[in-house]
């Protein structure tokens, strides 16, 4: 469990802080070959790979979610007894009759 916390604790700051990097590091010309680059294009291209950095994060996420062993998480046995007896159980119904609905012309 601590595993998925961990993985989760490091995406979310991944999201945050990725975009924001490469936003700055366009506008304050960090990168190499922004400085002949228009405002418009720092702009366009600043924003276009802090969105595509967001989606490699989730990606990245997914694919850690999909690769974890899936045999290692067992329900719990009182939540699955409880949730068998709610189904079993047989309470009243509260069959509504409609109305007959006939055209009339």
């Amino acid at each position: 469990m601590t595993g998925v916390v961990n993985k989760f604790f490091v995406a979310s700051i991944f999201m945050c802080v990725a975009p924001i990097a490469i936003l700055y590091g366009f506008n304050l010309n960090l990168f190499p070959g922004t400085t002949g680059l228009s405002p418009e294009s720092t702009t366009l291209w600043s924003g276009v790979l802090a969105v595509v950095s967001v989606n490699a994060v989730i990606a990245w996420y997914i694919y850690m979610a999909m690769k974890e062993p899936s045999d290692k998480h067992e329900p719990d046995p009182k939540f699955l007894a409880d949730a068998k007896a709610s189904i079993n159980q047989s309470g009243p119904t509260n069959e509504v009759s409609l109305p007959n609905r006939t055209k009339r012309e």
